[in-house]
């Protein structure tokens, strides 16, 4: 018994230290970001020494000692308006043409053209090499805001150490018991309480008499003897047999829930340019996401597909929302020179509590129907890959049972007549009977649809509905 103890209070001590130091690491992180922002950043367009560097290397090639126009030793001034004008014009234009030059030069040079072309060439090659200095420096923001998220999730996985608690001592001894009953030894054991009530036992146990175990038969033992209603991890082995293993059980979450899809490509296309996913990146948390690539068909789908895929294995990596938004962003920006902007929804639903949280970048409205009617929930926002840094916008709500979260993409809003389109849909909702989700999400789709501007745009419906166990 004193072993036990002292291996639990020595468990406790490791989490501690764990925690202070991602605690710390999270520190470093934040002041090496802070240390990129100190640098000067240089201008983004065509500067003042670039054009007076094109201006002195046409006129070493095409000028010879002629000084009639003065037009580079006119432009040295800093009160001089012609060389910052000549950028512009070139930065709006690509290129200067004769009428673009000053009066001064049109009626003294001799050899406009040749220099023209000079002067064209030089500042062509200098927005070149600035357009290559631009894409570092994105770069560098994208590195230096990834160093910023990493510190926050860092941060944050500090604070759920340090708030979580070991609740070993309430249950051991009847847990202890209980797998004796059914001819099972078991070695150690801890049960860990998360901020939300969550429950996460380890047990290291073998059987005795020469006997396996399946683990759903252990969970159940769990549960005679700690209360509650417990299920085997999915990472976890699925027999318990002779050889000691520790294995790893999951409290039950309060809320379970069903979701509902329905989708119609754009006419005269294949395939939709919509992708949406659902899975359980943690135990206890649901996720549902719906993005709606540029345009429509095979190019759009690649896209929507892809950010829905990099939402999902950040998250289940242990992203927050928020910094997966913000490093599928940065990824859509550095992938090429093309930008191809995807809208991207992203639901979580806490099962143990019912609060979800929404996060919107470039996406349609949610809609949330309840016993008291339905609820808008919209933010306009940059789609994802086309700004940085890009900030996505996050709302929450509790969820109640038989409540329904309706998302939708672009183009089922657009079918609909009248200009307060959202609110046409929250009207339709309010009257619509409850059903079944998938039910209500093919209802929902038909009516999109049989507005004449419905063929315009893929359409896509999801709705969740939560119920408790």
């Amino acid at each position: 018994m004193f072993e036990r103890r002292s291996d639990r209070r020595d468990r406790a001590e490791i989490h501690v230290y764990t925690a202070r130091r991602l605690s710390d690491m999270a520190g470093s992180l934040e002041e090496l970001a802070r240390s990129f922002d100190e640098e000067p950043v240089p201008g983004r367009t065509l500067s003042r020494d670039d054009g007076l560097a094109a201006m002195q290397a046409a006129g070493a090639l095409v000028c010879q000692g002629c000084r009639r126009c003065s037009l580079y030793a006119d432009s040295e001034r800093d009160d001089s308006y012609y060389l910052y004008y000549l950028l512009r014009v070139f930065e709006q234009k690509g290129r200067l043409d004769r009428e673009d030059m000053p009066r001064l030069f049109q009626e003294s040079c001799r050899k406009q053209d040749d220099y023209i072309g000079q002067l064209n060439r030089n500042l062509g090659r200098a927005t070149m090499n600035l357009s290559w200095k631009n894409r570092f420096l994105e770069s560098r923001d994208a590195v230096i805001s990834q160093f910023r998220e990493l510190a926050v999730i860092l941060e944050e996985f500090s604070r759920q150490l340090e708030a979580t608690r070991d609740r070993t001592d309430r249950y051991e001894r009847q847990v202890r018991r209980e797998f004796e009953k059914h001819h099972m030894e078991m070695d150690s054991m801890l049960v860990l309480e998360y901020e939300n009530r969550r429950k996460e036992a380890f047990l290291t146990v073998k059987t005795t008499g020469g006997r396996c175990v399946m683990t759903k038969d252990a969970a159940q033992y769990l549960q005679d003897a700690a209360g509650g209603v417990w299920t085997a991890a999915r990472d976890s082995r699925a027999v318990i047999t002779r050889r000691m293993s520790t294995v790893r059980f999951v409290e039950e979450s309060a809320y379970q829930m069903v979701c509902g899809a329905a989708a119609r490509p754009k006419e005269g296309e294949p395939v939709s340019g919509d992708s949406y996913g659902l899975c359980e990146p943690v135990p206890g948390q649901a996720m549902i996401s719906l993005s709606d690539g540029m345009g429509a068909g095979e190019t759009a789908r690649e896209e929507s597909r892809r950010v829905v895929e990099m939402a999902e294995q950040l998250l289940g990596a242990g992203y927050l929302p928020r910094s997966a938004f913000k490093l599928i962003n940065t990824v859509l920006l550095l992938t090429g020179d093309e930008q191809h902007p995807a809208t991207l929804d992203l639901c979580c639903v806490d099962l143990y509590t019912g609060v979800l949280d929404t996060m919107k970048m470039g996406a349609a409205a949610t809609f949330v129907k309840g016993k008291h009617g339905t609820e808008v929930l919209a933010a306009a926002q940059t789609p994802a890959g086309v700004l940085n840094p890009a900030e996505p916008a996050l709302l929450t709500r509790k969820l109640w049972e038989e409540d329904r979260v309706v998302m939708v993409s672009d183009g089922v809003l657009d079918a609909l007549p009248e200009t307060d389109k959202e609110e046409v849909m929250r009207e339709y909702l309010d009257g619509i009977e409850e059903t079944n989700p998938q039910e209500m999400a093919e209802r929902i789709l038909e009516f999109a649809a049989s507005f004449p501007d419905s063929g315009r745009d893929d359409m896509t419906v999801l709705v969740l509905g939560i119920w408790k166990r």
